[in-house]
């Protein structure tokens, strides 16, 4: 990994070096920031100083950690961590025990705050529901002991195939107050996908629903579930929401109407697990081999979430917090578990953010006052194309914070979100890690001025770094982005497959956790993301991001959105291939291929220069808007597509021709 292999790249990293601080904070902000009264509290003189003692002081970090949280123990810890299988293997709060459902729900309720607001839903046609902690830890009971009843104990695998409905949340926690296992799935999946990660993890009993609501037609999720638990012999039960009202295909005594198992008057004892015992595994989307299960316990991921909400997010019991996810995705449960474990309310959406109008999501903000949005950057980019004026219907003052998550930014859209949705008052939270980490390895605090598109750095707990090849730390340029030491709320490892696990993370440098980002920390101090390791294009030597090229040549005002991939090419090994979207009014011709081969040329230099320009009207993404960049190369190179289920769109493959 030379200097040269980044020239391209640097000199995007360059251009975020000159843009001016976007936001400040108010002193009012600073002051009354979770992240300043910690520090107050504990003498510590700067966000330096806390990063430094955070990663050098655990027994210090964690105690004051665990305080502020509330964390409560069935049983004391001994030990914050043993590292005496190395790096790879740490055991946090040895000794002790616990349970989630005590620190999310059951905390607050013996605080007296039990009438306090936990959750609030919205459907895609309208209708709306309203959960206090005490409902929902009734609710939480009384799916425990129905599900207790089939016969589900301590370490099964409970798969929950669920839309964002209000029982998703009950879902995971009753699972985990009897010390079940969760695997949540993605709504989107097709049953090939579903079957494939209960059959990985053996699981015993699948919470699906009948259908819902998608852009105005109702989805037959109940199909799905039926045809995937057909090709899994260990699920032996199918509990179903009834969420449609269609008519369903019913397995007398498989299924069972959730409601029929649901008895808010019976109890069920929250299961004391010990620290290290599993609460939930959680797939990645992998683009080879079988789904790829990180495991998550009842102290480390949701520790991890409160960490990052309470130091990052600056989360309160006020807030009301909305993050555009699904439960198949880290973003799901991390909203779950973070907001209940701070006491605020989470909102949840079933529909998409664009339906039946442009204006959905600022009317939903509006009508809930929610404090606290998160969205993918895609997202954002897609709700540009509808126009300012969406936005402008809406005062959105109950918004303080902005929170974005799963790609880089492109200066534009980061802009648009700053100005248009939080009226430059609200900051953006940038936040990066994944599914593995439990939450975020570099983020934003809102105590501190924001360039477009930057971090400020490492959460706490979290020792960051950026490295060139040889595993030494860079500044000011290009290189990949690791963390050396262990952290609360890394995967404990792979399902059952231990060796991937360490090949994955920890196989490129000693002792050192590789996360597989191309990232840069500037002279400043601030840190970009500049994109996936593996989605990297070579030209002629040269790395670049698939992101760079597409933000370049998002600046072109006919451009909509954009995804860049290589292709083979005899003589650079690589060349890029461009697939745009155009905006309204705005027409594919040669001349306007050559515009956009001109605006990528003038910005990232005639060695990128793209070798095609590919005029189509929708790019294959998820529901939580990423792109899949590595199903267009397939369709595009015509090879084998692979598993494309967790697509929210796949007709717009068809219009990816393959080259001739």
């Amino acid at each position: 990994m030379s200097a040269r292999d980044f020239s391209s790249t640097d000199e995007r990293l360059n251009e975020f070096k000159h843009f001016p601080v976007a936001w400040e904070p108010s002193e009012k902000g600073k002051t009354e920031a979770n992240l300043t009264q910690f520090m107050q509290q504990y003498g510590i003189k700067d966000l330096n100083h806390l990063l430094q003692k955070s990663a050098e002081d655990l027994e210090w970090f964690y105690e004051a950690v665990l305080k502020a949280l509330q964390i409560q123990w069935h049983q004391p810890y001994q030990q914050v961590v043993d590292l005496s299988k190395g790096s790879q293997w740490p055991r946090w709060f040895v000794g002790g025990k616990t349970n989630l459902v005590d620190n999310c729900l059951e905390k607050h309720i013996e605080n007296g705050k039990g009438d306090h607001l936990a959750l609030i839903w919205e459907g895609e046609p309208g209708d709306v529901c309203r959960r206090t902690y005490a409902e929902l830890s009734r609710e939480v009971t009384g799916l425990a002991a129905g599900l207790k009843k089939l016969g589900i104990k301590k370490g099964d695998r409970i798969g929950i195939f669920l839309p964002m409905l209000p029982q998703t949340p009950v879902a995971l926690f009753a699972c985990a107050k009897i010390g079940a296992i969760v695997i949540p799935i993605f709504s989107g999946y097709a049953a090939d996908a579903v079957a494939k990660r209960l059959e990985d993890c053996g699981a015993k009993l699948l919470i699906t629903a009948d259908g819902y609501y998608r852009r105005g037609r109702t989805v037959n999720m109940k199909a799905v579930a039926d045809q995937a638990v057909q090709a899994v012999p260990s699920v032996k039960h199918q509990v179903v929401v009834k969420r449609a009202g269609q008519d369903v295909d019913w397995v007398k005594g498989r299924d069972i109407w959730y409601d029929d198992l649901f008895d808010v008057n019976e109890t069920a004892e929250t299961a004391s697990m010990a620290s290290d015992e599993p609460f939930m595994i959680i797939y990645t989307s992998g683009t080879t081999g079988r789904p790829k299960g990180t495991v998550h316990t009842h102290v480390g991921f949701p520790i991890k979430n409160g960490i990052d909400m309470y130091f990052s997010f600056d989360v309160k019991e006020t807030d009301r917090i909305f993050w555009l996810t699904d439960i198949g995705w880290m973003m799901g449960p991390w909203l779950f578990l973070g907001t209940t474990m701070h006491g605020a309310a989470m909102v949840l959406y079933e529909g998409t953010p664009d339906y039946p109008h442009p204006e959905r999501m600022w009317q939903l903000i509006e009508d809930h006052q929610v404090s606290i949005l998160g969205i993918a950057p895609t997202v954002i980019r897609a709700l540009m194309n509808h126009g300012d004026e969406w936005t402008a219907r809406y005062p959105l003052s109950s918004l303080r914070l902005l929170g974005s998550t799963g790609e880089p930014w492109t200066a534009k859209s980061w802009q648009w979100f700053l100005e248009k949705v939080g009226r430059g008052r609200c900051p953006i939270i940038n936040y990066s890690g994944g599914t593995e980490v439990s939450g975020g390895i570099l983020g934003c605090y809102p105590t501190l001025p924001l360039k477009p598109c930057c971090f400020h750095g490492p959460l706490p707990g979290i020792v960051a770094d950026v490295v060139d090849e040889q595993g030494q730390s860079v500044v000011g340029s290009v290189g990949e982005l690791v963390v050396r030491k262990p952290f609360v709320g890394m995967t404990q490892s792979f399902w059952q497959d231990d060796e991937r696990y360490v090949d994955t993370y920890w196989s490129k440098w000693p002792d050192v956790w590789a996360h597989s980002d191309w990232a840069a920390v500037d002279e400043e101090g601030f840190w970009y993301i500049l994109g996936r390791a593996d989605d990297t294009i070579k030209v002629a030597g040269k790395r670049v991001g698939p992101s760079e090229i597409e933000s370049a040549v998002s600046e072109h005002p006919a451009v909509s959105a954009a995804a860049a991939i290589g292709v083979p090419d005899e003589v650079k090994g690589e060349v890029p291939v461009l697939f745009v979207i155009l905006r309204s009014g705005h027409e594919p011709s040669e001349a306007l291929q050559r515009e956009l081969v001109e605006q990528v040329t003038s910005r990232l230099g005639k060695a990128l220069k793209p070798n095609r320009i590919c005029f189509v009207d929708d790019l294959p993404r998820t529901r939580n808007a990423k792109i899949q960049r590595r199903l267009i190369r397939s369709k595009y190179l015509g090879q084998s597509l692979g598993d494309t289920s967790a697509l929210e769109n796949p007709q717009s493959l068809e219009q990816i021709k393959p080259l001739e």
